[in-house]
């Protein structure tokens, strides 16, 4: 596995305040690892932030409702055209989302980053909250 990986899961269909968050990662000895976290795991700040991301997840349609949830770092364009007199367009860490969802009828699909720019979020503290569960449990 190259990358780091959030993966969560919503037991309760759209209910937010209950979820799994699992921090799929390589350990120093490239080990792949995973680590498990409920809503009492988290800090009141990181579910305010956890609800910023949920709100993207709202979005998908009256027809869709998530169940899964994959949030994987990237890099994102924040600024396409570059200021006079600078050579490159800005980039910035960024968490992607893959979402796994279902309609009433049985239907699956998964919603991506490709499919929709606002799975892309670049908001300083979703990195941080994407980080915290992903860099801090690597060091083992």
């Amino acid at each position: 596995m190259n990358s780091v990986q959030l993966q969560s899961q919503f037991p309760e269909s759209v209910n937010w305040g209950k979820l799994i968050l699992t921090a799929v990662f390589a350990d120093k000895n490239g080990f792949i690892k995973s680590r498990r976290f409920t809503q009492d795991d988290i800090s009141q700040e990181q579910a305010e932030t956890f609800n910023e991301v949920a709100s993207h997840l709202a979005v998908l349609s009256d027809n869709w409702k998530a169940l899964q949830v994959w949030v994987r770092l990237s890099q994102a364009i924040v600024n396409p055209l570059p200021e006079e007199g600078e050579v490159f367009p800005e980039f910035r860490d960024a968490v992607a989302l893959t979402v796994e969802a279902v309609n009433a009828g049985g239907g699956r699909r998964l919603f991506t980053s490709q499919d929709d720019s606002e799975s892309t979020i670049v908001d300083r503290a979703v990195v941080a909250l994407f980080n915290h569960f992903t860099t801090n449990n690597n060091k083992e």
